[in-house]
């Protein structure tokens, strides 16, 4: 829908990024920014930063930045119009009602035959498994002591051994192969289509407003894969997403149970644990603990207890303890997982067991002291000392001392010895990220010598390289042209991060001096904003949400990484240099475009006087 721009801006400021950003994502300030892990890539440092006074965001790892409304379009999967609702309601605006855009009604009637075609397939399957061409399937859930009703919640179903049977009845309602091969539900090849699932019991994954997004299939009889879940697609995004949450979510207990597989979510369901999820055939990431982080700040592991189970409980604690989450986790020895445990020792035992569950840190612990023979001496000096270092996650004083005293009471352990240890170990920690800080120190401050301007344009742009390489490549500028953007960048940021430098180059540059079409454009809207006496660089970014190549590289431009203050005079000779650049590359350009003999004297004697001039930055 298309909202003017002083709607949009109301919505946007009655918003703080850092506040609304803080429900999906464990920040952390540093500076004047807050910082946590992206939670739109995978990473283990915290490179995603919330500016509160650009009221901005930027991921220095992956190059994802945006303001506010672009967070909510790209986490939530939402479009313009869908992001700025949520946040007006969030804000008690009242949104004036609009005429959807070419455009935009075209990609929400897309989203919607998604979740229509979606819901139609899970129809038919379900509607196969209770018929003869489904009794495999139906008799192997009974099997596994499914009742009918729990099939029905769960709108569990099956896909028929014929290879293209999904495939020919959708194509009877109309849709058309393009379409089909986007929905993640059927292959297209030249000789036809045929459905990506057949022979399976099916699973519907539905979102938490239970519609339809997807489907997991297992194989009947020896098939490969065994578990196969639908391909990535508009609505599907299984790092994002939890087998069951829709359920889960509205259960009435303060924590989640998290298990490895759909099944024992619909084993736990069908017992009474309705607060029971699954990650989706892949590992638990970052995108899941913060989606958890909505409904919950406790959660209990009840992976398999199995070698594979043991590793994927200990990959997925400290993703979730970085994310703000409790963490605990049960033991269902001798059984392997929730669906055997509770077949065999019942619902009610099941739940003293999750009275019982250990504290995730101590089982960690436990697991690390499964892997050394404590009654060799070697070993056993060994498993102190990892002990001792683990227990250096903890940086809040109170908070270790605590653990320090539990890890000593279960493991028999003299409490003030251990202490000493994690203390000498972090004594020796420290030390050494000194050392790194120097080595990283005497990096930056390096002799530039008379590459002074280069080197520094060149320091400032590797820190976003990530973030604007696709936007280079694509735009497919040779080397030449790319020298003539650099300093124009460059000058950018250092305008928008310091606005006192606009005094500093009053009467030298101005927004026309900025040659490249997409730098003089941001450019005139920020001498603007200095004019009108504030730069808004989340309302900025508003003119670009259209293009998403514009978009990413004018978000790098207000969230360079520039930490060097300018008060030395190998950096103040960098400011003089880019300065020079810039206007030497405007020059270049007019002259390229005199009108006249006259007009291209007055650019060539400009030139000239460029070799005399000094930017003061004292």
């Amino acid at each position: 829908m298309r909202y003017s721009e002083d709607v949009i801006e109301e919505v946007r400021m009655k918003n703080d990024i850092v506040d609304v950003i803080s429900g999906y994502v464990k920040l952390q300030k540093k500076g004047s920014s807050y910082f946590g892990l992206c939670p739109f890539h995978n990473e283990k440092s915290p490179s995603f930063s919330v500016s509160p006074g650009k009221q901005m965001y930027y991921c220095f790892g992956c190059g994802a930045g945006g303001n506010v409304i672009t967070f909510i379009m790209e986490y939530e999967n939402y479009s313009f119009g869908e992001a700025l609702k949520l946040l007006a309601d969030r804000a008690g605006i009242v949104l004036p009602k609009q005429e959807m855009s070419q455009e935009e009604k075209q990609q929400e009637d897309s989203k919607k035959r998604l979740l229509e075609v979606n819901k139609l397939a899970a129809n038919y399957f379900y509607y196969q498994l209770k018929h003869p061409q489904g009794q495999d399937g139906y008799a192997y859930l009974k099997k596994r002591q499914l009742t009918d009703e729990t099939i029905r919640h769960f709108g569990l179903g099956f896909a028929n051994k014929t290879s293209d049977d999904l495939y020919r009845y959708l194509k009877n309602k109309g849709y058309e192969d393009s379409f089909l091969k986007d929905s993640g539900l059927v292959t297209i090849e030249e000789r036809g289509g045929h459905d990506k699932f057949w022979n399976r019991v099916m699973f519907p994954i539905m979102d938490v407003n239970n519609r339809v997004i997807g489907f997991g299939g297992r194989v009947m009889g020896d098939g490969m894969p065994k578990y196969l879940n639908s391909p990535e697609t508009r609505l599907f995004d299984k790092s994002r997403n939890l087998f069951g949450l829709n359920f889960a979510r509205t259960s009435r207990e303060k924590y989640l149970l998290i298990c490895e597989g759909y099944m024992d979510v619909i084993a736990l369901h069908q017992a009474g644990f309705t607060q029971a999820v699954a990650s989706l055939g892949t590992a638990f990431t970052p995108q899941h603990a913060v989606l958890l982080k909505r409904y919950t700040t406790q959660v209990i592991l009840t992976y398999d207890s199995d070698e594979a189970g043991i590793k994927a409980a200990l990959r997925a604690i400290p993703i979730l303890r970085e994310a703000g989450i409790s963490i605990k986790v049960l033991n269902m020895k001798p059984y392997k997982d929730p669906d055997e445990f509770i077949k065999n020792l019942g619902a009610e035992e099941f739940s003293r067991r999750i009275a019982q569950a250990k504290n995730s840190f101590l089982y960690e612990i436990d697991v690390l002291k499964s892997r050394y023979s404590l009654e060799d001496p070697e070993q056993k000096t060994q498993f102190y000392q990892e002990t001792a270092k683990k227990l250096l996650i903890f940086s809040e004083a109170l908070e270790r001392d605590n653990y320090i005293q539990a890890v000593s009471r279960e493991h028999f352990i003299p409490y003030e010895d251990l202490k000493r240890l994690v203390n000498q170990f972090g004594s020796r920690l420290g030390i050494q990220d000194s050392y790194r800080s120097l080595g990283r120190a005497r990096e930056n401050g390096g002799d530039m010598g008379a590459q002074a301007g280069d080197r520094f344009a060149v320091q400032q742009e590797d820190r976003n390289t990530t973030g604007r390489e696709a936007g280079k490549k694509g735009r497919g500028k040779n080397e030449k042209e790319e020298k003539t953007r650099q300093p124009q960048r460059l000058l950018l940021t250092w305008l928008i991060e310091r606005p006192s430098l606009f005094a500093k180059i009053e009467g030298i540059i101005s927004a026309e001096d900025f040659v490249e079409p997409l730098y003089r454009q941001v450019a005139e809207m920020v001498f603007a904003g200095h004019k009108a006496g504030e730069i808004k660089p989340a309302g900025i970014l508003n003119h670009f949400i259209n293009d998403e190549e514009e978009y990413r590289e004018v978000a790098a431009l207000f969230n360079a990484s520039l930490k060097e203050s300018l008060n030395n005079e190998e950096q103040k000779k960098a400011f003089s240099e880019t300065v020079r650049k810039v206007k030497k590359n405007s020059l270049d350009w007019a002259g390229r475009n005199a009108r006249d003999i006259q007009e291209f004297q007055r650019i060539v004697r400009e030139q000239a006087a460029l070799g005399s001039l000094h930017i003061s930055l004292d």
